[in-house]
């Protein structure tokens, strides 16, 4: 089976594993702990990085930083992982849906302003499949209506939009080092941002809330989201490799779209002229009516000869939870036609090219004429 997506694991990652076996300094606030927040925020061009243990945490802690809580809303997609509403719903706030748009597939920015109340706090972006949102409306929108920007690049480690990188351009960054991300440390996550006082909260509230004058002294109700040494070792190895490991993911989604662009009922990944799709997964459209088979009978003949894939994630309004909470209200066409419509393809940086044509052959021949 050639699965959707595998870690890209060497020799540095098993180097830096044993020192810490060799030092004995296995759990949380070892050297590479800290090393691995300094070269990721530097990574990010951001002044400061706060590791958590995985990325859900890591967006629950930025809440947390910035002061959302019990009455307060936060603008998103409703075409996202269920990880994004979720950090805001564990603070007691809501989450209000924006639709997304063909063009990017990320949301559609100029609806954020419409959803804008006097209860809303927070700007939630997410850089979808590695490619960056529209920021500066985003931005400007944040400033006419006093609010905060967080984003969520969980899978977009490197991207760019105008020449900067995601995670340093609002006002908390949050990233996943899950092992099917670009830069993995198995599970674990980070917060990116320019602001030493949100640095510092967020540390602080990451690790317990412990006060700096007394140890089991606490200001706060803080969480345990303490990354472990070991996970940071793998994480320092994977992040001197990013440059590597970038331009095998671009190198891969590149014999991709040779391959598939121009096939009739097939939508490529989008880009925008300005910014830098890193192509966290390959990800196509299937339009049945020009295809000839829907996107979920596509899957299930792929998975017959070998090779995995996934759906595109089913909008935050369907969820049966969120509907349940009365979070069901609104239409959202394209949120809803690109979890119809929408698959990705397998996207390892360890897919060979003779894979990539296998898995691209198979998908065309299964076109009705």
């Amino acid at each position: 089976m050639i699965r959707v997506c595998e870690p890209n694991i060497g020799k540095k990652e098993f180097e830096y594993v044993k020192k810490c076996f060799d030092t004995n300094w296995i759990s949380s606030q070892g050297p590479f702990v800290t090393e691995f927040e300094k070269k990721f925020a530097e990574y990010c061009d951001t002044k400061y990085g706060t590791s958590a243990t995985n990325g859900t945490t890591a967006l629950h802690l930025a809440c947390a930083t910035l002061g959302i809580g019990p009455g307060d809303e936060v603008i998103m997609p409703t075409f996202t992982m269920i990880a994004s509403p979720n950090s805001v719903i564990y603070t007691g706030a809501r989450p209000v849906w924006v639709d997304s748009e063909m063009e990017t597939w990320n949301m559609d920015v100029p609806k954020i302003e419409k959803n804008i109340t006097k209860k809303n706090k927070d700007i939630m972006v997410v850089h979808t499949f590695g490619l960056p949102v529209d920021m500066d409306p985003v931005l400007e929108i944040a400033k006419k209506h006093n609010l905060k920007v967080i984003e969520d690049a969980a899978e977009s480690h490197g991207a760019l939009y105008k020449g900067k990188k995601v995670g340093g351009i609002g006002d908390v960054g949050c990233f996943s080092f899950y092992a099917n991300k670009l830069l993995t440390t198995g599970e674990g996550g980070m917060i990116t941002t320019n602001n030493e006082e949100y640095s510092e909260l967020a540390h602080t509230l990451m690790n317990h809330a412990f006060s700096k004058e007394r140890h089991f002294w606490h200001k706060h109700i803080g969480f345990n989201y303490r990354l472990t040494n070991l996970q940071a070792a793998i994480g320092l190895a994977q992040l001197e490799r990013a440059e590597e490991l970038l331009n095998l993911k671009l190198s891969v989604a590149r014999r991709y779209t040779k391959a598939l662009t121009g096939v009739n009922g097939i939508t490529t990944p989008p880009q925008a002229n300005w910014a830098k799709n890193t192509y966290w997964m390959y990800g196509i459209l299937v339009d049945k009516k020009k295809f000839g088979i829907s996107k979920d009978d596509v899957m299930k003949e792929l998975e017959k000869k070998g090779i995995e894939t996934r759906e595109f994630f089913i909008p935050m309004h369907t969820q049966p939870i969120y509907k349940k909470m009365g979070l069901d209200k609104g239409k959202y066409p394209i949120a809803e036609r690109l979890n119809m419509q929408g698959l990705y393809l397998p996207s390892g940086t360890m897919l060979t090219e003779e894979q990539i044509h296998y898995i691209c052959e198979t998908l065309i021949k299964l076109k009705k004429k």
